[in-house]
């Protein structure tokens, strides 16, 4: 089952993507993010549950996906607590997929970029 997001440009040049509830084995819709915004960041909150984990992708062409780093370690991105990290790469379209968790597991995904 694909999660909506909701797209938002609080101000010029800044675009928000933000999923909400996120539950286990989901994977967010897509949201389309303006190339000219490099400096990207996911930041994660809510219930993790058991084994609780999130992946973020990226995708140039909407069919093929594939995960995105953390810009300072350079290795996939698997949160599996609240927090925020960046994101190395900048791709067209970007989604959340939880990629573990249990029944109570309800995550708030947002994804901001400059």
């Amino acid at each position: 089952m694909a999660t909506g997001v909701i797209h938002t440009n609080p101000a010029p040049g800044v675009y928000v993507a933000e999923w909400g509830n996120l539950a286990t084995i989901e994977t967010g819709v897509a949201a389309s993010i303006p190339m000219e915004c490099a400096s990207r960041s996911v930041q994660v909150s809510g219930v993790f549950g058991a084994a609780g984990s999130v992946a973020i992708q990226g995708s140039n062409d909407g069919v093929v996906w594939a995960p995105l780093s953390n810009s300072f370690v350079a290795t996939a991105l698997a949160i599996t607590a609240a927090g925020i990290h960046d994101i190395l790469q900048s791709t067209r379209f970007i989604r959340p997929v939880v990629t573990g968790g249990d029944g109570t597991t309800a995550l708030k995904v947002t994804i901001a970029a400059v």
